[in-house]
């Protein structure tokens, strides 16, 4: 798709925005009930497009994807008219006599640009907060997940007229063309590079951002831990699609006096989980292409993998592997892995890990395995990240009652629920002032005897 073409959508969903008919609630309630209706009657086609893509089981792809997107708009179905609403707040005395109030109001015609690791889930995702918050759309899925990328532009196409919600497919020259345009909001998932290049181009036309980025993701694990516990959800949360989560822990860093304990309960977890040879698991994912799986592949340090290291390049797998003992020098830790390679730092005090990770870019996710609240607390506390779980990985993105996002580094904004919402609207702050009285006071020429009204009034 050529820049004129992309020129002719954005100018045809403004000519829609305008128009007043996604202003309505009623309207996006029944948009959001009709993607509801499409998402479940393509169902299979969306499962059979991730197994295409990344090599996704359907109980894999309706737990993270599929299944989390219909319940963010069954969210959004109970408390739209909730959210929509006006919000009534005091009035300054000085202010007499009028009625304040915050009124939520869509931004315009938005760009949303998503990821290949979740293709289907960060694509209708925040869509759905887009449109519930009364905006048009331009999805823009990854080149990198082709199969999902077409059953998204089927589904979506059959939901909504172009001026409202249309799909853009292509690659880097498509998000030239779209980048080149002039949109009321723009949300990107994706890396730190490309949302650099993103923020830059939205920044000439003052467009506003949220960026869903990455970052190294600790898994701080002390010596208080239930190391059996903590092996089973870190093993879980890691090698959850072939590790290709932005979520996923990134390194462990534990108590050194806990370090081979932990290591024989991940080997077993491993084990249990994806069984003796996780190549052939048809329930285990891969790697999205052979320049992804190339770049893993190269990080696996030989002298250092303790499990694991197999890898088929005609599958695009690799096994779930540990790298062990290593440090913050090595190549493994100087880059976001993204895959499912899981080295294992040690450090002697709590005091040393969290100076060490407050040293680096702020993760997009933390994540502490403890049973020493005084040590969770200060963890959460002087820590600076995105969001987490204390012994847990991964399952605070999976509620709408929370908003999911990123900090520093790795993003900014948030979205799900009523902080999606929130994002893809702009609270107007509006004063409607009667006219059946006007004080005198502020007017020229200002005189002494008011004085002491206007100290009363604003203090």
């Amino acid at each position: 798709m050529n820049q004129q073409e992309i020129h002719s959508i954005v100018t045809t969903q403004r000519r829609f925005f305008f128009s007043g008919k996604t202003q309505s609630v009623d309207t996006r309630i029944a948009a959001l009930k009709n993607l509801q209706c499409a998402i479940q009657k393509y169902e299979p086609e969306i499962n059979a497009a991730l197994r295409r893509d990344l090599g996704k089981s359907p109980f894999e792809s309706y737990m993270c994807e599929v299944g989390l997107t219909l319940s963010e708009i069954s969210y959004m179905l109970r408390h739209i008219r909730s959210f929509a609403k006006e919000k009534a707040v005091r009035t300054p005395l000085a202010q007499f006599a009028s009625r304040s109030f915050r009124k939520p109001s869509p931004y315009g015609v938005t760009l949303i640009m998503s990821p290949w690791n979740y293709p289907f889930l960060l694509t209708i995702d925040p869509l759905v907060d887009a449109i519930a918050a009364g905006n048009t759309a331009v999805i823009k899925p990854s080149a990198y997940s082709p199969a999902t990328s077409e059953i998204i532009q089927k589904l979506l196409s059959e939901c909504f007229d172009k001026s409202y919600v249309s799909v853009v497919t292509g690659g880097r020259a498509e998000n030239t063309c779209l980048l080149n345009e002039h949109f009321d909001y723009i949300f990107f998932t994706g890396s730190q590079t490309v949302g650099k290049e993103v923020m830059r181009r939205a920044a000439e036309h003052l467009t506003p951002v949220t960026l869903e980025l990455g970052g190294k993701s600790p898994c701080i694990v002390d010596a208080t831990a239930d190391l059996k516990l903590a092996a089973r959800r870190i093993v879980f949360g890691k090698f959850l699609n072939c590790g290709q989560t932005c979520v996923a822990p990134d390194y462990i860093y534990c108590d050194a006096k806990v370090r081979d304990a932990l290591t024989s309960e991940l080997k077993l977890q491993i084990r249990k989980q994806f069984g003796k040879h996780p190549l052939s698991n048809p329930n285990y994912g891969n790697m999205i292409s052979e320049k992804h799986f190339d770049r893993i592949q190269e990080l696996i340090d030989p002298e250092k993998t303790i499990f694991g290291g197999n890898t088929d390049r005609a599958l695009l797998k690799i096994e779930p592997t540990l790298l062990s003992p290593a440090t913050f020098d090595d190549p493994v830790m100087q880059e976001e892995i993204f895959g499912p390679l899981l080295p294992i730092v040690t450090f002697d005090t709590l005091d040393e890990a969290i100076r060490k990770i407050n040293s680096m870019q702020h993760p997009l996710a933390l994540y502490l395995f403890s049973q020493n609240r005084s040590a969770a607390r200060r963890v959460m506390t002087l820590c600076g990240f995105g969001g987490g779980c204390i012994n847990d990985t991964i399952i605070h993105l999976a509620t709408s009652e929370m908003g999911f996002g990123g900090f520093g580094e790795s993003g900014m904004g948030s979205y799900h629920g009523k902080d999606g919402f929130l994002t893809f609207s702009h609270m107007k702050s509006i004063v409607d002032k009667k006219t059946w009285i006007d004080l005198p006071f502020r007017y020229q020429p200002y005189r002494k005897s008011y004085a002491h009204l206007l100290r009363h009034f604003l203090k």
